[in-house]
């Protein structure tokens, strides 16, 4: 494997994308107020995702410059993803994992010693203390003292949304009764000059926290939420982490080395220490909600307004000179095609750990993560494409998946042509669907109820006789491989390219 490098900032990342022409400075004024979405929404539908931005003159609403630079799209494109995470192909990381899964025991003195070096990467990962004033410290404004209106340059996306809307927060809430603190990506709308909507949906860990304090009567519930980072922390709330397991954990392990945190001023949570931003503050569970939205969300359809929690902001503390991070959602290919499909590679091996007969699966854009997810399998059974469907809605956030595809291990799912064209030529539609119902999306503006409705199964592998299936079953096509290697060996002598 390549030597890579690890940020331990956004700003070392933006630095390295400008110097491997991964990046483009936008110099003029440019409005916050749909403009710059609009900027964005055109790059990121450039082929391979087009460039990050760095816009260098945010324009306010009131028609003032904003000091603060924002930088959108940083991680939209496979290069610029895998160079978050710190490697050089996603699967890397998802290789890593699966060492770390397997059950065997290493037999022999030789086998154990050769195990040692996996098992002492996990010791040296932790979030360890920040020594001094973090960087995220060094401007520090109290209660009173700003106006988020003015202080952040917050972007307004989409014409019917309902203001502008902090879209890459990592927001810090911890158990009223201890333990383990989660960070999410939850989107904040920005309502006044210190409060915000906070968009915890009901299957995510700080709405669970958020429940927990109102049952717990203790009222004001802590809540600090980080803007920027390391590339790949700032990644990590987006990742579905198995109960338990520290974002900043996480984030170490994908670095190979220790995330930097820092205490917030005012609350026992952890933030990230090399963070660009942190608003620090709190939730009452006894306040009534506020309406928040629309938003023009990833499924690419407003979320319309409903009632959420207001997070109510005491404590802005920045860097001297700050970059506010930011990211577009709407119809796609948007920058989330990225961190979905780093998510897809890193945690196959979870999956497979349940489920070893599953080959790969993809949840391609068009289908917006939940609405649509292939899976390719090695049958082995009579119903094994049913067996795995159930398995995976039982798992972890596959369980909003909309409509799950069965294939067998000769498709390759990431060919999206391909494995549609061996699905539905396979099927049988009576014979080979299934429909049951459980949660969905809370984005899912189709099911029949907010966060249930239907799903969908479809066996797309060939069939077998004991599934019912009493006719011969056709051969794929398939060239002489004789053939193939012939006409390989002068292939580029013919000149024959792509048009256009």
């Amino acid at each position: 494997m390549a030597e890579t490098r690890v940020f331990d900032n956004l700003r070392e990342f933006i630095d390295h994308l400008d110097a491997t022409g991964e990046l483009v400075r936008v110099r003029r004024p440019v409005a916050l107020d749909l403009e710059m979405a609009e900027i964005a929404d055109r790059t990121m539908k450039l082929p391979g995702g087009g460039p990050a931005l760095l816009f260098e003159q945010p324009v306010l609403p009131d028609g003032s410059r904003s000091p603060i630079p924002v930088a959108i799209n940083v991680f939209g494109s496979w290069r610029r993803m895998s160079a978050a995470l710190g490697v050089e192909r996603l699967e890397e990381h998802g290789e890593r994992i699966a060492e770390l899964l397997k059950p065997d025991v290493p037999k022999g003195l030789w086998a154990k010693v050769q195990m040692l070096p996996r098992l002492a990467e996990l010791t040296r990962v932790p979030p360890r203390r920040y020594r001094g004033t973090p960087p995220c410290q060094e401007v520090v404004y109290r209660e009173g003292e700003f106006d988020l209106t003015s202080l952040l340059p917050v972007l307004r996306t989409w014409p019917q949304d309902g203001g502008p809307f902090i879209t890459m927060p990592l927001v810090m809430t911890r158990d009223p009764e201890g333990g383990p603190q989660n960070v999410g990506m939850y989107r904040m709308q920005v309502f006044g000059p210190d409060t915000t909507g906070m968009h915890w949906q009901r299957h995510k860990g700080g709405a669970a926290h958020f429940r927990a304090w109102k049952e717990s009567g203790k009222g004001r519930m802590p809540v600090v939420v980080a803007l920027g980072g390391d590339p790949a922390t700032m990644y990590t709330p987006t990742a579905p982490l198995p109960p338990g397991i520290s974002e900043f954990l996480f984030g170490g392990f994908l670095r190979r080395k220790p995330v930097q945190v820092a205490t917030a001023l005012t609350a026992d949570l952890d933030v990230p220490a090399e963070a660009e931003i942190i608003l620090e503050g709190y939730v009452d569970t006894d306040e009534p909600y506020a309406v928040e939205g629309p938003f023009g969300d990833h499924t690419g359809f407003y979320t319309l307004e409903d009632p959420y929690p207001v997070f109510h902001v005491t404590t802005v503390t920045m860097r001297r000179n700050p970059i506010y991070p930011a990211t577009l959602v709407g119809r796609p290919p948007v920058e989330d095609v990225y961190l979905g499909g780093a998510t897809e590679r890193v945690f196959l091996p979870l999956a497979r750990l349940t489920m070893p007969e599953i080959v790969d699966y993809h949840m391609p854009p068009e289908g917006v993560f939940h609405n649509l997810v292939f899976v390719s399998i090695r049958k082995e059974y009579p119903g094994h494409a049913f067996k795995v469907m159930n398995g995976l809605w039982g798992m972890g956030l596959m369980s909003l998946a909309k409509v799950i595809v069965v294939v067998d291990d000769c498709v390759d799912v990431q060919n999206v042509q391909e494995a549609w064209w061996y699905a539905l030529g396979n099927i049988d539609p009576e014979r080979d669907t299934r429909f049951t119902m459980g949660p969905v999306d809370d984005l899912d503006h189709a099911s029949r109820s907010p966060s249930f409705g239907s799903k969908m199964g479809i066996d797309g592998t060939r069939k077998w006789p004991e599934e019912g299936f009493t006719r011969r079953w056709p051969d794929l096509i398939e060239m002489d491989a004789e053939v193939k290697a012939k006409v390989a060996s002068y292939w580029d002598e013919l000149g024959i390219r792509p048009l256009g």
